[in-house]
């Protein structure tokens, strides 16, 4: 027992008996990460998911998280990185709520010697040394052809696209994804595009607004939307609903509306992003850094994505996603990603038994 003791205490705090108390190695303070997340409500994953899966991770290894959500607010934004900055983090991780703010967070970090992860959305004609995010191009593709598929073959479809916030990157790299799918179908006339809309700060009141207004402004006529996620998704679809009318809508995050959404048959399909892997690949990039070992992160950063503003490549962690339909919403509760009774409550009871939903 007593080998035992010392190896729990590595050794250092045994001593030889009569020898007085043993004293254990002092040890220096943690080093801290600040993470920045942007709001509350464009989607719920941020506060679900990211907090806690990041805040388990830091904790793990021993580093102190210092995480605050700017609540959609570019002041609070500010406030935050100035306190970060303050308290002399090792590394900055944040989601940018536009290219501005985050750039001039970025020259205060940079001036400050603070590295700077983009978590999610990258800064264009910013300073980040890496980025962590989704292959935004391939989540693009995915809602194109998720919507083909819930299309068939209906000649001359008409399609309205309700895109994501002009000043989210994220949002242009999604909607040229979408095109890569859909463009050569409208210069066709195999599908007919009414409007493609863009949604200042992904806001889900105004998306559903403006959605209505484009479908009053064509005769109430749509044979299908893309939303650039669930949220917006589910804007449009209270529209539909108001308007008797249902059609494929496409979305993202597989939020559990999303998919409660899909299972209902009121969302055509969204895309699942791992924010598990994603939120993993962040915290082992700033723990690396946040331990001095700059090496081991530029390892981890296999990648590159072009900011075109900046003109410059940004060293990048990038992952895949995985579109989502009704026949497979299932893999999500198997994996352990969502869970039978947060989908399932209420009249969709009989649809998830249908998909073998209640039993995992």
């Amino acid at each position: 027992m007593a080998s035992s003791a010392c190896l729990l205490f590595l050794l250092s705090a045994c001593g030889d008996a009569g020898q007085g108390s043993p004293t254990l190695p002092t040890r220096g303070p943690k080093p801290i990460v600040g993470v920045i997340l942007p709001d509350r409500t464009t989607s719920t994953r941020w506060e679900e998911q990211d907090r806690p899966l990041l805040t388990q991770a830091f904790n793990y290894a021993d580093i102190e998280p210092f995480m605050e959500n700017a609540e959609g607010d570019e002041a609070k934004f500010a406030q935050i990185a100035d306190e970060m900055i303050r308290r002399k983090v090792k590394v900055m991780m944040i989601t940018p709520l536009s290219a501005a703010g985050g750039l001039a967070v970025q020259k205060k970090a940079k001036a400050a010697g603070i590295p700077v992860i983009d978590y999610d959305r990258v800064t264009l004609g910013g300073q980040a040394e890496y980025h962590v995010g989704f292959d935004s191009v391939n989540v693009g593709q995915l809602q194109g052809d998720g919507l083909l598929g819930c299309l068939g073959d209906k000649p001359g479809a008409q399609i309205i696209e309700i895109q994501g916030a002009p000043t989210d990157h994220n949002a242009t790299l999604f909607a040229q994804g979408q095109k890569s799918r859909l463009s050569s179908k409208y210069d066709s006339g195999a599908l007919k595009l009414v409007k493609s809309q863009p949604v200042a700060d992904w806001n889900n009141d105004l998306g559903g607004q403006l959605f209505e207004q484009i479908l009053n402004e064509n005769g109430g006529k749509v044979d299908g939307v893309v939303a650039a996620n669930d949220g917006l998704a589910g804007a449009v679809i209270a529209v539909l609903k108001k308007k008797n009318l249902r059609v494929p809508v496409t979305g993202q995050d597989a939020t559990v509306d999303g998919l409660r959404a899909v299972l209902g048959g009121d969302q055509c399909v969204t895309v699942y992003k791992p924010v598990r892997d994603e939120a993993e690949a962040a915290a082992r990039l700033a723990i690396a850094i946040a331990r001095g070992d700059l090496e081991g992160a530029d390892d981890l950063a296999t990648g590159n994505l072009r900011d075109p503003v900046a003109r410059r490549d940004v060293k990048s962690v990038l992952l895949g996603a995985t579109l989502i339909k009704k026949d497979n919403v299932r893999t999500l509760v198997t994996e352990g990603i969502v869970k039978p009774a947060e989908l399932c409550a209420g009249a969709l009871a009989q649809v998830c038994a249908q998909q073998d939903i209640l039993g995992g």
